[in-house]
């Protein structure tokens, strides 16, 4: 691709010593490189730092943004470590912006396709590739083509600047908002099948045991204002998962637990009325209704 446009790449990161060299290989070995890739050590103990550190010797492009080290995790550190990545660029002319996991990996012209996407859609305004996990199979897609896993988020710039940055969700899904808002700003969002990625260690595993972890998920979709009838259905298409049934139940579980203790959620009440209206809207053409019935939201 000649004169293409510039982009840029943040990294959040803690603790990846054993994924991070991979998608570092992944990246240098692009077809289109990033002008400016910052990383972001959220207080790294382990040998995160010295990889990075290893990297940009080699490549100025690639920057490390150092933090001091604090106790536990949170999902929304993830955002305000993404955020400070992002005002922690030096380059100042790029046209697209990309958020990106450190336990992940590529084909060589991911990024360069990604670009052809934008430059030939002009409403297009967050994209990205399906991840999939290690070991799993690697034809199995989500039904939903429109949300953009955070793993792999891409934006053309006024679309990130105009939906206002990320929402730092306690119990994640921030990516599921982003994806919404940029939805809700007229902006298309796509997931982009063709282009697989690989997620180098089972999702959420910082929550604990593969029980906890689909628990877990049900508290993150009632935090993100998941319409229950969407999340009924959602939980029974899972029902073949592995663990079978279980992880389902558990998920289910999850939800209904938050939903009984009213959790407080931190999104605004339009955004909540803008997902669940996609949501019944999907199930309504899922079910292929051409007359539907008004559910209530």
């Amino acid at each position: 691709m000649t004169n293409q446009p510039a982009y840029v790449l943040v990294t959040p990161v803690r603790d990846e010593q054993t994924t991070i060299g991979k998608t570092i290989s992944s990246v240098v070995g692009q077809s289109v490189r990033p002008r400016e890739w910052v990383i972001v050590s959220d207080g790294s103990t382990d040998g995160t730092d010295a990889i990075v550190r290893a990297a940009a010797a080699e490549h100025p492009w690639i920057r490390l943004l150092a933090l001091d080290p604090r106790p536990g995790r949170s999902f929304a550190a993830v955002v305000h470590n993404t955020e400070r990545g992002i005002r922690h660029l030096a380059c100042d002319d790029y046209r697209y912006l990309g958020l990106l996991d450190a336990d992940v990996s590529f084909q060589h012209d991911y990024f360069e396709q990604i670009i052809r996407r934008f430059e030939a859609d002009s409403g297009l305004g967050l994209a990205g590739g399906v991840v999939i996990d290690i070991g799993l199979p690697r034809d199995r897609f989500p039904l939903n083509r429109q949300d953009v896993p955070g793993a792999v988020q891409f934006f053309r710039r006024e679309c990130f600047e105009k939906i206002g940055g990320l929402i730092p969700i306690p119990e994640g899904g921030w990516d599921g908002m982003t994806c919404a808002m940029a939805r809700m700003n007229g902006y298309r969002t796509r997931l982009l099948t063709e282009l697989v990625v690989d997620h180098l260690k089972p999702r959420n595993i910082s929550q604990g045991g593969v029980f906890r972890r689909k628990w877990q998920m049900g508290v993150r979709d009632y935090a993100a204002g998941y319409h229950p009838l969407f999340e009924s259905v959602k939980c029974l298409g899972r029902l073949k998962d592995r663990p079978l049934v279980v992880g389902a139940v558990a998920w289910w579980i999850g939800y209904l637990t938050a939903a009984a203790h009213r959790r407080p959620r931190i999104i605004g009440p339009d955004v909540v009325a803008h997902i669940r209206h996609e949501q019944i809207d999907r199930l309504l053409r899922t079910m292929h209704l051409k007359n539907p019935v008004k559910l209530p939201p």
